[in-house]
């Protein structure tokens, strides 16, 4: 039997992120993917020119579509705009069983926020304690818990309800990239080299989404990290081949079948 994953996130016209690349990231990843669209976006690799949000109902009713009739294993969450579609997205899932990850995306790479505080208020109470694994990058765990080590910042994200947090360095500088999977009994480390490139649109994204197509085929959650993160870092080595616009293009996340 295929596995299959389920991705609630925004649409990225231009296809590297948000839930094209989460499709993209679930079928490398050998799973079948179903989506629920939260936005539609007009954007390209250079910029974004509007925003359509999907309505609060209309987001509920393709969860409940999909669960309805699809044996769905695990999902990934990404960008939920207001308090009220989490409330709705935390309420459509309240019977499902399953992995879920969660990608709290709230800081552009700007370092503009993209939650109000009202949203963020609604993600810590209603989705972060449902989350099987917290994905945020550093300004995004800054914004959730404040400024502090690795050590204090993951304290503060159990205390708030989260089972496992995976801090996200891609944002940092230096030579290695350093990853952190924490969980209440212990801390591993995934290093890599950074690569110098400008595309790497949808990093988070993909890294997230195939972390929930592995534990949708079963893998522990550090085995699934693990894997992802050997994945994304070959899809970030190869994604100048693919010449994808003339701004900050998508990673490569078909590396190991074409090029």
């Amino acid at each position: 039997m295929i596995a299959k994953a389920l991705t609630i996130a925004g649409s990225d016209s231009g296809g590297g992120a948000g839930v094209q690349a989460d499709l993209k990231s679930f079928s490398a990843m050998g799973v079948y993917g179903a989506s629920v669209v939260t936005a539609i976006t007009a954007q390209n690799t250079q910029v974004v020119t509007a925003i359509h949000a999907v309505p609060d109902d209309i987001v509920a009713a393709q969860i409940k579509a999909v669960l309805d009739d699809i044996d769905i294993h695990a999902i990934k969450i990404g960008m939920l705009g207001t308090p009220s579609l989490i409330k709705a997205v935390a309420e459509a899932l309240s019977n499902f069983s399953g992995s879920v990850v969660l990608d709290p995306v709230m800081v552009a790479k700007s370092g503009d926020k993209l939650l109000t505080d009202s949203a963020i208020d609604a993600l810590t109470t209603q989705l972060i304690p449902r989350a099987t694994l917290l994905t945020p990058n550093l300004p995004e765990a800054e914004s959730l818990v404040g400024a502090g080590t690795l050590a204090e910042q993951s304290a503060r994200l159990f205390d708030l309800g989260a089972q496992a947090v995976l801090m996200k360095d891609g944002h940092a500088d230096g030579a290695t990239c350093v990853d952190a999977l924490v969980t209440r009994d212990a801390t591993h480390q995934l290093s890599a080299p950074r690569i110098q490139t400008g595309n790497t649109h949808g990093t988070g994204c993909s890294f997230s989404s195939a972390i929930a197509a592995c534990l949708a085929q079963g893998l522990t959650l550090k085995a699934s990290v693990v894997r992802s993160h050997h994945w994304l870092h070959q899809a970030i080595v190869q994604a100048d081949t693919l010449e994808v616009g003339h701004g900050h293009g998508p990673v490569h996340h078909f590396h190991a079948l074409w090029a």
